[in-house]
């Protein structure tokens, strides 16, 4: 069965983006291991909101995996990159089911909660920026408690740590 991976960065104080969702403090300095990671995944997943985000930085930036956009809006329309998805659990199980590598989980904060809450997130790969914002969009909105055993801790010259966990069942 293939794996779900939430692969994100947030600020030390635990949020995802500034409060109008921009991302101006990510550390673009070095790749930390971000091509590794996309060798080893052909599915994105996103909600509604972190799509719209990736879309204002310029052109689709995944059109090569196949991507999926999670909404209760009925009415959105997204472009030919990807599929819209209305749909979490029964989905994201069949889609698991499929041959392929690993699923990205990409964000937002609110889906990420959904995928937590339905036991559907099976690592996280957290990169923690040496940064305090002080406000803005969390990584974790509410979530169920969860319970994760450390795999790996990478640290980079730049102040960055990169946490790795498995989802304990």
């Amino acid at each position: 069965m293939r794996k779900v991976v939430l692969f994100i960065a947030s600020s030390l104080d635990g949020y995802i983006a500034r409060p109008n969702g921009d991302i101006d403090w990510l550390f673009t300095d070095q790749n930390y291991d971000y091509t590794k990671f996309l060798d080893s995944i052909d599915t994105v997943l996103m909600g509604r909101k972190t799509y719209e985000q990736v879309l204002k930085l310029g052109e689709y930036p995944y059109q090569e995996k196949k991507s999926y956009v999670f909404t209760k809006n009925l009415d959105f329309q997204a472009t030919s990159d990807v599929e819209v998805v209305t749909e979490l659990e029964s989905f994201v199980n069949n889609l698991r089911l499929l041959n392929g590598k690993n699923i990205w989980l990409v964000g937002g904060s609110m889906l990420i909660r959904d995928f937590l809450n339905k036991n559907l997130v099976n690592e996280v790969i957290l990169s923690v920026h040496p940064i305090i914002l002080g406000e803005g969009i969390p990584l974790f909105a509410n979530p169920n408690t969860t319970s994760l055993q450390l795999t790996g801790c990478q640290t980079y010259s730049s102040g960055l740590v990169q946490l790795s966990y498995n989802v304990v069942a």
